[in-house]
């Protein structure tokens, strides 16, 4: 076996490693995600309840506030499921068929577009928690419009609140020591809302507590608005996250680094273009690098090697192109004047 062919043949190993690796992560995400849409159910259902039992608008905010959280876990956890497709069939396209080595790079960049459908989940995930905000608000001010609807809410709301919290709490703390266990971005993020959730259970606990204490009729319907407006925000936030990543958006500060640790490497002359992409939860890289115009193709081969390993070893990044422009200073008029 040449040198060349042991290359390539490590080559596709690793890429069936990475992917494995992957695929296990997105794997234990998943099955980690039943514990939160249980939780999110068991807390929805209790508090909505409760809040129908105690007359509690802030309760009964929070629990469309958890709502939200069925409805963008379970959506996730389709993305996760799709993304854990390996077939090469994949929206009505199949890849050709033969050696898996000659379409390595195809099936690459199929895997890509199926890690995207975390990031198209947690889009349409963002939509429903802005439509569940907007109806949450509406109440509330409603509520304050009319003054025959203020009520003191039940202390029985007290406890629905109490337990939302502690639950919460838990599956934020399972959420993050998990996510950081897999590197997980899914569940890292998802960890950040399970403590703001747990945050707004603990506010509408206050809330109703305050109502309760003072006697005041007004406090509960105001307070709904601002769960309304928190879920809103949130809503808003993942939205514009999502949206810049689908649309290549990436930052400028990483991508400054990445172009300072090529151009460091020996026979680099500069970096001409260089664009990172999020695919999911992994980082793809695509870099156009200047070297001297007699570099063989064999030691520019080698080159774009090393920089692949030099990226994903510093940066996790799991796939490095390059392409290659002949440095001007390194040939003349002469150099270019034949015909192909």
């Amino acid at each position: 076996m040449t040198k060349f062919k042991r290359h390539t043949t490590e080559e596709m190993n690793n890429w069936e490693k990475t992917q494995a690796n992957e695929l296990a992560k997105i794997r234990a995400s998943q099955h980690h995600l039943i514990y939160n849409l249980v939780a999110y159910i068991v807390i929805s259902i209790i508090e909505y309840w409760l809040a129908e039992i105690s007359k509690s608008q802030t309760l009964r905010a929070d629990a469309f506030n958890n709502l939200s959280g069925i409805i963008s876990t379970f959506l996730l956890m389709m993305g996760l499921h799709i993304a854990q497709d390996v077939d090469d069939d994949i929206i009505g396209a199949r890849l050709p068929s033969g050696n898996y080595q000659a379409h390595m790079g195809s099936d690459q960049r199929v895997q890509f577009v199926r890690w995207r459908y975390e990031t198209i989940f947690s889009l349409v995930t963002a939509v429903v928690m802005v439509a569940i905000a907007l109806s949450v608000i509406i109440d509330g001010i409603k509520s304050l419009l009319n003054p025959a609807s203020r009520v003191v809410p039940q202390p029985v709301a007290l406890i629905g609140a109490g337990i939302a919290s502690v639950i919460m709490l838990v599956v934020w703390y399972m959420n993050r020591q998990t996510g950081l266990k897999l590197k997980n971005a899914a569940l890292l993020a998802s960890a950040q809302d399970s403590l703001s959730d747990a945050f707004t259970s603990i506010g509408t606990l206050i809330s109703i507590g305050g109502a309760l204490l003072f006697n005041l009729r007004w406090l509960d319907g105001a307070t709904s608005i601002v769960v309304g407006f928190f879920i809103l925000y949130s809503g808003l936030k993942i939205f514009f996250e999502s949206s810049l990543n689908l649309t290549d958006y990436f930052d400028p500060r990483a991508e400054q680094e990445y172009r300072q640790t090529i151009t460091n490497i020996p026979h680099v002359v500069k970096v001409v273009e260089l664009k990172a992409h999020y695919n999911g939860n992994v980082v793809t890289l695509d870099a156009s690098v200047m070297v001297n115009a007699k570099m063989t193709i064999l030691k520019s081969f080698q080159l774009s090697e090393h920089i692949e390993n030099v990226m994903r070893e510093k940066f996790g990044i799991i796939d490095t192109d390059i392409s290659f422009v002949p440095d001007p200073h390194s040939f003349s008029d002469k150099d270019i004047s034949g015909e192909f």
